[in-house]
């Protein structure tokens, strides 16, 4: 008895039900060449994921089934061919909760066996996930049956138990397909990637194949969705959770898995094996995919941003020439009365280094403009945080303008730490269409920035950024002398109350409790709270911890909890 398998991990586009269902098809028929009898292709395939409200379209419904019997129909031909495709499905049961506009439908998140022109099964998701980024419960109802299909004929036969990502981190799912047979669990995923979530997925379905005594394929897709990225790395477990084979991350790539039976005993799996990686690599590669896709699957020619000087502008530029070369990528360094001198000079220095189209605005003139506009009004107040914004705001007027007169998409360069506190000006900084490193703490950035000077992944360029620009004390440079830590603690410590707060959910006491200053603690919380309001005007982000200002964050503005 032997099975020869191919995981197809696709980069697919939400909507693009043709364009998914001809890369599905072309895997599937290049699989067969090779020997292959069951293809796995990822949770909802067939229409992108997520495709959030656009389930609740009965049309997008239906062309999801029109793809997915399309499918069918392309493969009719060839003999003994499984192709399992993830697609929504109407359920046979009453119909939806209504609103006084919307009828929600009942739909279901489902696995379709498709076999020589016909759907021989279809199975549905029992655990719909609603926490973090899925939203699930909002569009699916659960299916409660297992879905167990021969592949072969007779003795020869593989009998194969399908699951839907969170059913396989569950027992009660597995064990149902045990219990009808199934020697081989397949399970089809779409788990969106945060820093570590490999080993955490590798780990968590390692128990539960030791607890059915089965061994498990984990097909996955890989690509870039608004602030989520998928990696891929699809891979293959022994009946004893033991690794048999993984694929690449962040690359399309059909991994062929090979089930083989013995005298006695479960099925035995071989596959070839992709090494884990370094965790900067990882997230170097899900904020290039993240930056490519954007642009690629929203037609977008090519990107700009203000190079300041600084490390965050560095990163990002250096980010988006890994993802889209240097010709699609241009920097704007706009210089104002505050701006040093070495700031100028390692603008440059990284601009020629990448060989992106560079230019230098000065914006003394409009700011002095704006000032004299404002004299009345200011006459007597002291100079703040308002002069500093209008420059900020300078800047984004000019980058805005450039993307509306060229279709490049700005590229907004604020960080994780940054969104926290509101240390960012609305309608300035902020004002943009994609926030590369809008996830990553700042001290994350100046991480990745050395790991990016001593690797080179894409052939862009050894030490893009200028050492300089990593050793200095970061500062806006909207005032004279200014640092970052004029405003905010040291970035050790705000970065280390932000995942406690912000990402794990930990109270104020606590943190207090485990050697935080007391003082620090209720500033750094209180400008969490406080700055909600920029935070949702913000540009959408790649997502890349567990826990992101994003799907994964909602929070009133409106709130007097203090706890």
């Amino acid at each position: 008895m032997s099975l020869k398998i191919c995981v197809a991990q696709l980069n697919y586009c939400v909507g693009d039900m043709q364009g998914n269902a001809r890369k599905i098809v072309d895997a599937s028929r290049a699989a067969y060449a090779q020997g292959c009898r069951l293809v796995l292709t990822a949770e909802l395939a067939i229409c992108g994921y997520a495709a959030e409200d656009l389930y609740l379209r009965p049309a997008f419904v239906q062309a999801c089934e029109e793809a997915i019997d399309g499918v069918a129909r392309e493969l009719a031909d060839l003999p003994g061919l499984h192709v399992v495709v993830g697609g929504p499905s109407p359920g046979s049961r009453p119909s939806g909760l209504r609103t006084r506009s919307i009828s929600v439908p009942q739909l279901l998140n489902a696995a379709h066996v498709l076999c020589e022109g016909r759907r021989l099964h279809t199975y549905a998701k029992q655990e719909l996930p609603n926490y973090q980024v899925f939203d699930e419960r909002r569009y699916f109802v659960p299916g409660s049956d297992p879905c167990v299909f021969a592949v072969g004929e007779g003795e020869q036969a593989v009998r194969v138990g399908v699951l839907i990502c969170e059913d396989a981190w569950f027992e009660g799912p597995a064990w149902q397909a045990r219990e009808a047979g199934a020697q081989l669990l397949a399970v089809i995923n779409a788990s969106p990637f945060h820093a570590g979530k490999s080993q955490e997925r590798e780990a968590a379905m390692a128990i539960r194949a030791r607890q059915t005594g089965l061994p498990l394929v984990f097909a996955h897709l890989v690509g870039g969705q608004d602030e989520v990225v998928f990696e891929g790395a699809s891979f293959a477990l022994q009946h004893d959770g033991q690794l048999a084979g993984r694929a690449r991350s962040f690359q399309e790539e059909s991994l062929i898995v090979t089930a083989q039976a013995g005298t006695v005993g479960p099925l035995a799996l071989q596959a070839a094996v992709a090494p884990l990686r370094d965790v900067r690599a990882d997230l170097w590669d899900a904020l290039v995919l993240g930056v490519r896709d954007y642009l690629g699957k929203n037609g977008f020619p090519g990107a700009l941003l203000g190079l300041s000087g600084g490390v965050d502008s560095a990163l990002v530029l250096a980010i988006a020439v890994d993802a889209l070369g240097p010709q699609r990528v241009r920097a704007v360094m706009m210089p104002s009365p505050y701006t040093a001198s070495i700031s100028l000079e390692d603008a440059r220095d990284m601009a020629q280094r990448l060989g992106v189209r560079y230019d230098e605005y000065s914006i003394v003139p409009q700011f002095q403009a704006f000032l004299s506009t404002l004299a009345g009004e200011f006459t007597g107040r002291p100079v703040d945080a308002t002069e500093e914004n209008i420059q900020a705001r300078i800047r984004g007027v000019i980058l805005m303008a450039l993307s509306n007169k060229f279709g490049s998409i700005v590229l907004t360069t604020g960080n994780k730490s940054e969104m926290a506190t509101g240390y960012c000006t609305l309608y300035g900084d902020m004002a943009g269409g994609f926030a590369v490193i809008k996830d990553l703490l700042k001290t994350t950035v100046f991480d990745l920035a050395r790991w990016r000077n001593a690797n080179d992944p894409y052939g862009m360029g050894a030490r893009p950024i200028p050492e300089r620009i990593i050793t200095r004390p970061p500062s806006a440079e909207l005032r004279a002398d200014q640092t970052d830590q004029d405003s905010l603690p040291p970035y050790e410590i705000l970065d280390a109350i932000l995942v406690r707060y912000m990402e794990n959910d930990e109270r104020i006491e606590d943190i207090v409790a485990a050697g935080f200053d007391r003082q620090v603690v209720e500033q750094v919380t209180r400008l969490i709270r406080v700055n909600e309001y920029k935070r949702r005007q913000a540009p959408v982000g790649i997502r890349v911890s567990h826990r992101s200002f994003g799907k994964d964050w909602r929070y009133p503005i409106t709130s007097r909890f203090r706890a």
